[in-house]
């Protein structure tokens, strides 16, 4: 995780390049030594953060294991940990008042658009539960890794994502990782199970990973476009106390979605009773819904954190490198058998994360040796001009 570099997006870069354009910080540029490639800690701290949260899917699984049934309330279980940032956001507030708490607050058309983009992150974790109640695993986990391409292809097109050999290479990798657990014992249709239910469960996980899919780039064209800041609070990324409050009203909005569903579906009446029957007791039933919603809390912080600070491709690799991660948890905790499939789709998955990595640092690398001709070409083309009378 240490070589992360924090790679911004082109739209963040459009940004950055018209923020430092400046006549001194031109000449400061000018005479400083190239940039070195150099981690980035607030990336590889939002890369942390999505890597412990990974004990959220398998709580979520805890919980359907042992008797939870309740679709809008396990959507709601995904996106209703935002309240967690209500003290660091006031910390941030009150350290950053001589700025005025004012520039610190999120833009309203951002803020707006976190709103929109909540609701349908809400939306696609209510149809991926519908879903998969009707796969088996395996399955689903195949359909799940399809968010990475998606994720892809809705970057190249909304926030101008340029591939390169090795992010590329990372994508296809990635997908083909979590998919080949779809060829193990048991991807197929259960036994006793209806076509039209698993065919319709195989239709919704679909359409919940490319919901997913569209939300990620949408999510960081609408922090590039719309949390640029002027004065002494503007930073290209922008600062975290931005990223948490985008956060937060993401999952502010997608909670209010998944009450409003909790309440035609009479979840609230419904929650009790459950916890009564719950298979490891009343009182783990309570523990399992508060870790779960922490985890996941963490998981949705961390993705926010890659992509602001870098891509949303990055957000959607670290997501899929989640999967065979959820699935050696699931081996430990759950006692699930973990097969050859299994081996293969976590290797796959680590083969393509590393080599996203590889191409991240080449490519820095590439960019470093460009910056430092051009400083030596321009070093000669004064000189030159200097020594003419």
């Amino acid at each position: 995780m240490a070589t992360i570099a924090a790679s911004a997006s082109p739209a963040m870069q459009e940004i950055s390049s018209k923020a430092t354009s400046s006549p001194a910080r031109t000449a400061a540029a000018a005479a400083a030594a190239p940039a070195r490639y150099r981690p980035s800690p607030m990336v590889i701290f939002s890369a942390c953060m999505v890597l412990l949260g990974a004990t959220g899917p398998l709580l979520l699984r805890v919980y359907f294991v042992h008797g939870g049934q309740r679709l809008f309330f396990s959507a709601a279980l995904q996106i209703s940990g935002w309240p967690l940032l209500l003290l660091p956001i006031g910390v941030s507030f009150f350290r950053g008042r001589k700025h005025g708490v004012s520039n610190l607050l999120l833009a309203p058309r951002l803020a707006g658009a976190g709103a929109l983009l909540g609701a349908l992150y809400a939306i696609s974790c209510f149809i991926y539960a519908v879903g998969s109640q009707a796969l088996p695993l395996s399955t689903s986990s195949l359909l799940q890794a399809t968010q990475l391409a998606f994720t892809a292809v809705f970057a190249f097109i909304f926030a101008g994502l340029r591939f390169t050999p090795f992010s590329a290479n990372a994508v296809v990798l990635l997908t083909i990782g979590p998919a080949v657990l779809g060829v193990g014992p048991g991807s197929g249709k259960p036994a006793g199970e209806a076509s039209k239910t698993y065919w319709t469960g195989f239709c919704e996980s679909i359409a919940a990973a490319a919901l997913a899919g569209l939300v990620l780039p949408l999510v960081e064209v609408a922090m590039a476009r719309y949390g640029r800041r002027t004065g002494p609070t503007a930073r290209v990324p922008p600062p975290y106390v931005t990223v948490m409050q985008m956060q937060a009203v993401m999952g502010a909005a997608g909670t209010a979605v998944c009450l409003i569903g909790m309440a035609i579906k009479s979840d609230f009446a419904a929650l009790p009773s459950e916890a009564a029957t719950f298979g490891l007791g009343k009182t783990n039933y309570y523990l399992v819904l508060i870790w779960d919603a922490v985890a996941w809390q963490l998981l949705n912080m961390g993705v926010m954190g890659l992509i602001t600070c870098a891509s949303s491709l990055l957000a959607g690799i670290m997501i899929a490198v989640l999967l065979p991660v959820s699935e050696v948890l699931a081996v430990i905790f759950l006692h699930e058998k973990f097969d050859g499939p299994k081996g293969i789709a976590l290797v796959l998955s680590l083969w393509g994360f590393a080599s996203y990595l590889y191409g991240e640092k080449a490519q820095k690398k590439r960019e470093a040796q460009k910056k430092e001709q051009q400083l030596v070409v321009a070093k000669k083309t004064g000189d030159l001009e200097s020594a003419a009378p």
